[in-house]
């Protein structure tokens, strides 16, 4: 084994460390609670350490939106695969997307509502933003007809996160959840 080897493994592991006290820092007490001092004293290591790692708070956000991207996608291949059914895989996928947000209020915010410096629909694209969309456009596919499935799958996931954000912004009742969704759905699949 290798100095280089080793050294590499080493600040690969203490970068996951940083980015899983971020994560939980953010779940725990919201964003505005996670600071390179605070992430310095939980993963005892001092601030120069951090920033040799990440250059600021935001590109260790965009490494936690990066990690909740693979997070989503496994949860939505999982729930689609298990499901029986377009319909029933496309619900599932939908369903499955709110939840999520659901009990992942912070890290859906690292994806979706803060100033992350991570390209969208671009060639540069990381991976996991990639395959997250990708398992959108697999459930919604068998109802694309002729329309471009890739406009589509932007047009309910965009419904998908208003639905998300009106709900948690309080401006729409939790307990239509439910209703609402079948109605999306419904449009898609018809």
């Amino acid at each position: 084994m290798t100095s280089e080897g080793r050294r590499e493994r080493e600040r690969a592991l203490r970068e996951r460390l940083i980015v899983a006290a971020a994560r939980e820092l953010a779940e725990a007490q919201g964003w505005e609670a996670v600071t390179t001092r605070r992430l310095a004293e939980r993963v005892e290591y001092s601030q120069p350490v951090l920033y040799s790692h990440f250059k600021s708070k935001d590109a260790i956000m965009a490494a936690v939106a990066v990690e909740g991207f693979a997070d989503l996608a496994a949860e939505l291949q999982a729930v689609r695969a298990a499901a029986g059914g377009d319909r029933a895989a496309l619900a599932a996928v939908a369903a499955a997307y709110l939840g999520f947000a659901d009990r992942r209020p912070a890290l859906y915010d690292a994806m979706f509502a803060r100033a992350v410096d991570l390209p969208f629909a671009a060639e540069e694209t990381p991976a996991p933003l990639r395959a997250a969309f990708g398992a959108l456009v697999s459930a919604l596919t068998p109802f694309a007809g002729g329309d471009d499935v890739e406009l589509l799958t932007e047009t309910l996931w965009a419904a998908l996160h208003g639905l998300v954000t009106l709900t948690r912004g309080d401006r729409l009742p939790r307990e239509q959840q439910d209703r609402r969704l079948a109605i999306l759905l419904a449009r898609f699949t018809t």
